[in-house]
């Protein structure tokens, strides 16, 4: 997976994504996407323009620059993929401007900490940051992890198993597991 935080972001394309765990809301520069979150547009605009001043321009998916429309394209294909048991690990390029430096990095540790089909508790996950005492500070950041589905935060359940915290509630969370088959 190519991630990371990349230079300040000037044009950004939002688009919904139905899907069987819940509306998503998609942005992408022309590089990379840098949303896919339970959140209203307007709330991803918001974090958008703080990433990038007052400059950023935003379009729809209707009026996307061809770069941005063949990110969302690609995320969208992937998710779906994802969704329907068939992909297990997200290729499309991603950008991590909207998150803070503690978020980014505790969410790029996921994947390789947690992969598909297993969970992780938060305890777990902050000894593995370095920060052994930090679980939540790492579920504060997982909660304002912008790229949710993709850079799989519903992988870190509570410290006895439990579905805690997740920005698009314990019904998406579940979802999410159970496609990966975890009951």
């Amino acid at each position: 997976m190519q991630s990371g935080v990349r230079a300040p972001v000037t044009s950004v394309a939002l688009a919904e994504q139905p899907s069987p765990c819940g509306r998503l809301v998609l942005a992408a520069t022309d590089e990379a996407l840098l949303a896919c979150a339970y959140d209203t547009a307007e709330a991803v605009r918001r974090r958008a323009a703080r990433a990038g001043g007052s400059g950023v321009k935003f379009r729809t998916d209707a009026d996307a620059t061809p770069g941005q429309l063949a990110v969302l394209t690609e995320a969208r294909a992937q998710l779906a993929a994802y969704l329907a048991g068939n992909l297990r690990s997200f290729s499309v390029p991603l950008d991590l401007s909207l998150a803070s430096a503690f978020t980014a990095r505790t969410v790029l540790a996921l994947e390789s900490f947690v992969p598909y089909g297993h969970t992780a508790t938060y305890g777990e996950l902050a000894a593995v940051l370095g920060r052994p005492r930090a679980a939540r500070a790492v579920g504060m950041a997982l909660g304002s992890n912008p790229l949710c589905v993709v850079l799989p935060c519903h992988r870190i359940v509570g410290a006895k198993g439990s579905l805690t915290g997740y920005a698009g509630g314990v019904d998406a969370k579940r979802f999410l597991l159970a496609t990966e088959g975890i009951a």
